[in-house]
């Protein structure tokens, strides 16, 4: 079909040419005879349209060229140079355009993705700083205190030396997680998959923070009718560190005399969902998109009166997706909150 504002340079250079002769054809027809006027109208046609041709081709289509090497910003190859050649003579004004269009929308997006990024570096390097900086300052403090005077008085030295001590597992912890997080993104952590039981798992996990649930008074359970034994196929100590993370940060925020539920179930017959709920504080909806962040506290001084480097989610999303499965958090305020996480059904 024929759409004018498609024109490729051949045909508009006919079209051209055909204006022109038609009307020196007639007009030559009019005066002369008519084989004169087919004639003049003939070599008019030839003559114009080889001419406007060679104006597009060499002239404007050059400039296009020019344009189009500086999108891919690359050296042609031969290849590129025989597109250049024959191709894209052929394309119509209008689909260089869009080619154009969709470089200039390629570029934006990433323009946009490298504003954003370097917005989260910012951020990432503060909270760093700021995470290293506490317990570095607190050393600072006992050790000067010791070193002028307080090592000599028994009922302070040792508790200053403790303090010290703590501080510098907070740190170590921290430096811990950091280098896990950057094995897991890099790859440099292979995983070790088998089959096991998921909830199995989850007991052992609630056995190992049992002292830390029952100071708080705080009941760990399977969901009713999720204790049918379900095969997962995964590594099974990463996903108990996931577990234990993840039941950890419920106990933290969970409320005195609070429960915390996993439930487990078969989605599609091919995968596995695993759910942490607990009936604690909650998280703010504004919050829910942010929390798997490295570093990312929805309050930041309650979050660190409790403990924790602040990365437990982002390992814990990292793992997952080690995987090729997905992360996923609920919450409302006083509510509760659930995470859940899928996994591969068991694997002959």
């Amino acid at each position: 079909m024929f759409k004018p504002k498609n024109l490729s340079p051949k045909q508009l250079s006919a079209l051209t040419a055909l204006f022109l002769s038609v009307p020196i054809g007639i007009g030559f027809y009019i005066v002369e005879t008519w084989w004169f006027a087919a004639i003049t109208a003939c070599i008019v046609f030839v003559g114009s349209y080889f001419l406007i041709r060679f104006v597009l081709e060499w002239f404007i289509y050059r400039k296009i060229k020019l344009i189009y090497k500086f999108i891919y910003q690359t050296k042609a190859s031969k290849r590129e140079e025989t597109y250049y050649k024959y191709i894209l003579p052929q394309k119509g004004i209008d689909e260089v355009r869009e080619d154009v269009e969709k470089w200039a929308e390629q570029r934006s997006e990433e323009i946009e993705l490298l504003k954003k990024n370097e917005a989260y570096r910012k951020e990432f390097l503060q909270n760093l700083a700021h995470e290293f900086k506490t317990p570095i300052f607190a050393i600072q403090g006992y050790v000067d205190t010791l070193l002028n005077g307080a090592l000599d008085n028994p009922d302070v030295n040792k508790r200053f030396l403790e303090n010290t001590a703590r501080n510098v597992d907070r740190m170590v912890n921290l430096v811990n997680d950091l280098d896990e997080i950057s094995r897991l993104e890099s790859g440099e952590q292979p995983l070790y998959k088998e089959n096991f039981v998921i909830q199995d798992l989850i007991k052992e996990v609630y056995e190992e923070l049992s002292i830390k649930s029952t100071k708080r008074e705080i009941k760990c359970s399977i969901k009713k009718g999720c204790e049918a034994p379900i095969v997962v196929f995964a590594d099974k100590e990463k996903i108990r560190q996931v577990i234990t993370n993840l039941v950890t940060n419920a106990i933290k925020y969970g409320k005195q005399n609070g429960n915390i539920v996993a439930s487990v179930y078969n989605t599609d017959g091919k995968h596995v969902l695993i759910e942490i709920g607990d009936d604690g504080i909650g998280i703010a909806e504004e919050h829910l998109s942010r929390i798997f962040e490295r570093f990312y506290r929805t309050d930041r001084g309650r979050s660190r009166n409790v403990g924790g480097t602040g990365l437990g989610l982002a390992i814990c999303k990292h793992i997952i997706e080690a995987h090729r499965q997905t992360i996923h958090a609920r919450s409302k305020i006083d509510v509760g909150t659930t995470i859940g996480f899928t996994l591969d059904g068991k694997k002959e």
